[in-house]
């Protein structure tokens, strides 16, 4: 599994290790993933996904997972984010007819 947010994007950075001495060795700064589970109203069941606690406020901010993936475009969203976006949106239709 990818160590990649699907809806920030953000993934393993680089960097150095510097110690007193100034000896210098490679490390890896990984994003803060968490295994998350977000309710969505309109499909009655929560989705899981590994997003990062930043994606996870953004999707709150914005009204929670329906409203966010609704609100954006489906050229910025992740293969596995668009797939639920479809199931939404044809919930959302079946529920409005």
């Amino acid at each position: 599994m990818a160590r990649r947010c699907p809806v920030s994007g953000k993934g393993v950075l680089v960097g150095m290790n510097v110690s007193h001495a100034h000896n210098r060795t490679k490390r890896r700064f990984l994003p803060n993933l968490q295994q998350t589970s977000l309710l969505s109203e309109s499909l009655g069941r929560s989705v899981r996904m590994r997003l990062t606690t930043n994606a996870i406020r953004t999707i709150e901010k914005r009204g929670g997972l329906d409203a966010y993936l609704i609100g954006t475009a489906n050229t910025k969203l992740d293969a596995s984010l668009l797939k639920v976006k479809r199931q939404i949106v044809k919930a959302a239709e079946a529920k409005a007819a």
